[in-house]
């Protein structure tokens, strides 16, 4: 059994990071927010400490440690204009690190925690769930079967979110680093994964609540368009009562793979504890892609 420490506790992507732990059979025993909205604790770790304070938070895994309690992971859920710095708090405390995506906003910061691992002989490991999805592993295995072919892709992906978004971190470009950064990153290296590197990025739209633009990968073509903004979902949406749409077309038809997510956290945390997690490096691509569709002129 592995101990875990957990940092963002009460942020939406906590509970399934929660759950991993639990149902790989390890233990979290500490947990940062400077929220203390936390309840959700209890469906998983009732005994596990908390914390509202960082420096309270470092304090008490530094007195865990001296007692023969080593924390093995820590668990990165915070801000993503945080990452970093956390990321490097795990390395010094002796931990491996899991991180959700982004792992950071900037491809330099990758460069200096891959120094850092160097440094401490610990490992960093990130979140790309949908490398694990069934249907997007048979979609990846279908395509290297047409190496001469190019797709034509189109994703649409709106995820409404309400005014309180543009209040929060999430609203900040600076924190959460925009539209294409915070929602579209996963998709971004889903589609690399599978039809190759960038070899152009055009972006026409990037504001605060929606991104669009295309990219020619190795083996597609792709428009891709970005949003929060209710308005723009398509009307039998709208009338569904639903509140996100998300339509990905491969040459015209479309590609399912909206089911299968439930359980794919925990398919994460099965491969990085088995020495197969995905590592800092594999971000790369996807992090430089947002990097520059962020600061495209």
């Amino acid at each position: 059994m592995k101990n875990f420490a957990l940092i963002g506790a009460a942020g939406y992507i906590a509970p399934r990071h929660m759950k991993a732990i639990k149902d790989t059979g390890n233990n979290l025993i500490a947990a940062l927010d400077k929220n203390d909205s936390v309840g959700i604790l209890d469906s998983y770790f009732p005994e596990a400490d908390f914390f509202t304070e960082f420096e309270r938070f470092d304090r008490h895994i530094e007195k865990q440690k001296r007692k023969g309690i080593k924390t093995d992971f820590v668990s990165v859920c915070s801000p993503n204009y945080l990452h970093d710095s956390h990321i490097r708090f795990g390395l010094r405390i002796g931990a491996n690190v899991i991180c959700e995506k982004p792992v950071v906003l900037n491809p330099w910061n990758i460069d200096a925690l891959e120094e850092i691992e160097k440094e401490t002989g610990n490992k960093i490991f990130t979140i790309l769930q949908l490398r694990l999805h069934p249907a997007i592993i048979a979609l990846k295995e279908k395509v290297n079967q047409q190496k001469e072919k190019k797709f034509l892709i189109d994703l649409d992906y709106i995820t409404s979110r309400g005014h309180w978004y543009f209040s929060s971190w999430k609203g900040d470009i600076q924190k959460s680093g925009g539209i294409a950064t915070n929602i579209g990153v996963h998709f971004f290296d889903m589609l690399m994964w599978i039809f190759g590197d960038v070899k152009e990025s055009t972006v026409t739209k990037h504001s605060k609540d929606t991104a669009s633009g295309t990219l020619e990968l190795e083996s597609a073509s792709v428009n891709w368009k970005l949003s929060i903004d209710a308005n723009q979902l398509p009307a039998e949406v709208k009338a569904a009562g639903k509140r996100t749409f998300r339509s990905l077309n491969i040459d015209g038809e479309s590609f399912e793979f909206s089911d299968g997510f439930t359980e794919l956290h925990t398919k994460s945390y099965e491969q990085i504890l088995a020495g197969n997690g995905f590592s800092i490096s594999e971000t790369r691509k996807a992090i430089e892609l947002v990097h520059n569709i962020r600061n495209f002129k």
